[in-house]
């Protein structure tokens, strides 16, 4: 379910129009306009971080980093433009510069994990870090449309706005990655 469509539907607004005047409302001094923009955007972004990053810790001070960034540089914002695809650029950024400094990977928080038995806990670990494993081998390119698609819940064309690419080139990316993902977790199949 991605995030624009359900507060439009509990609104009845435009999430884009009210983005743009939260930030007008900002800019204009009123500093707790920017609190819905960080509740509205803070999970997907975050889920998008943890996919490319694959570090809970990470992801979340990549997200946090990019909230801090956007509101400090929030005159540079061009409001013809959507909000989203402005701050996953700035998130997109902290995590390749988080990836660049990269250390050990660590397993996944315990309440990330499935709930069941030892074996069920055993496996579901197993399967998650080889996901994590698999996702963390594809190219950027291909991990950002597999996380903004999946994880962001984002559609072909809010993804292509994102990256700045045409929907048919998300479509493509999003193929390749799906396969290449498919061969990584061959042994996986049920």
């Amino acid at each position: 379910m991605y995030l624009h469509k359900d507060w439009k539907e509990d609104r009845g607004q435009d999430p884009d129009q009210d983005d743009a005047a939260q930030i007008a409302r900002c800019l204009a001094g009123e500093p707790e306009a920017f609190e819905p923009l960080v509740k509205r955007y803070q999970k997907p972004l975050f889920n998008v971080a943890l996919r490319l990053l694959g570090r809970y810790d990470e992801a979340s001070d990549a997200t946090q980093n990019a909230f801090v960034k956007a509101y400090v540089h929030l005159d540079s914002f061009d409001p013809s433009q959507r909000f989203f695809g402005w701050i996953y650029r700035i998130l997109k950024n902290e995590c390749l510069n988080g990836l660049r400094s990269a250390r050990t990977m660590e397993p996944l928080p315990p309440h990330l994990m499935a709930a069941g038995g030892p074996a069920d806990a055993l496996e579901n670990t197993e399967r998650h870090k080889a996901l994590r494993n698999a996702l963390m081998a594809l190219s950027t390119e291909y991990r950002e449309v597999i996380a903004l698609r999946h994880f962001a819940g984002l559609s072909y064309d809010e993804i292509g706005a994102a990256l700045g690419i045409q929907a048919k080139t998300v479509k493509s990316r999003l193929f390749s990655a799906r396969q290449r993902l498919a061969e990584m977790l061959s042994d996986w199949a049920v």
